[in-house]
């Protein structure tokens, strides 16, 4: 059972606790309790690497212009893909002092990330490029809630000509209370601890594929979430086609 424990908490690059690690066992079909697996990790010291506690950030958001209301506020917890997506900025440490900057597309219900840009700079283009590959990824249906903080970047034309175009809705969190963001924070504080440990990316290129790897090979795929009933985003979104897709077809036959 030990060598079991070590191979998942491993394989997860001290990513899982023991909570995840008896989950990902019993996916493997290997019945064993938590406070076993507790147990075992304490004998040989394997501890889980943990985030920082969330200290939102305060977005600058002096440019003066109006906010749009917050729609998450009246729509409650999503119940379906594509229903809203919510979207922040954060910064990425690079040798030397420099910054990159990452922009990413959340799907609230499977907390995938279905869209994300690294960059150089902040500006507008970045959260355009990663709401771009949303895009081309999902084909949302008109209505999808497109979430942010007051960034001035979510004021821009062009931005928002896109929403226009796709026939989105436009949510915004209330000046300064980064809170009715914290999924997106979140996912910020989990991401640099799993992928940085307090280091830093060489160059832009470095962070780029480091973060393909994490976000496209680990995040989405693999990494289970207690929220999502320990699933990961994709499989979490599988399960809920086929439930769907059962009763479509159960409905059809019936009707």
């Amino acid at each position: 059972m030990s060598s079991n424990v070590q191979e998942v908490f491993w394989e997860n690059r001290r990513r899982y606790g023991s909570r995840r690690v008896q989950k990902a066992l019993q996916e493997q079909g290997i019945e064993v309790g938590r406070h076993q697996v507790r147990r075992l990790m304490q004998m040989q010291n394997w501890r889980a690497i943990q985030p920082r506690s969330f200290v939102p950030r305060t977005t600058d958001s002096s440019h003066g212009l109006r906010a749009c209301p917050n729609l998450l506020l009246e729509m409650g917890q999503p119940v379906r893909p594509d229903q809203a997506w919510v979207s922040d900025i954060t910064y990425l440490p690079l040798v030397g002092g420099s910054w990159a900057y990452l922009a990413s597309w959340l799907d609230l219900f499977s907390r995938r990330i279905v869209g994300w840009c690294v960059d150089l700079n902040m500006e507008e283009s970045l959260i355009i490029r990663a709401f771009d590959q949303a895009i081309m990824l999902r084909r949302p249906q008109p209505g999808l809630i497109a979430h942010s903080d007051q960034g001035g970047q979510y004021f821009g034309k062009t931005f928002r000509a896109r929403l226009d175009k796709w026939k989105c809705r436009q949510s915004m969190a209330e000046k300064e209370n980064p809170y009715q963001n914290a999924h997106a924070e979140s996912l910020w504080s989990r991401l640099k601890v799993e992928l940085l440990e307090e280091g830093c990316f060489e160059n832009l290129q470095d962070a780029h594929d480091e973060l393909f790897n994490y976000i496209e090979g680990y995040y989405n795929i693999r990494r289970i979430h207690s929220s999502l009933g320990y699933l990961s985003p994709i499989n979490f979104e599988k399960q809920y086609y086929r439930a769907n897709f059962t009763h479509n077809s159960q409905s059809q036959v019936s009707g």
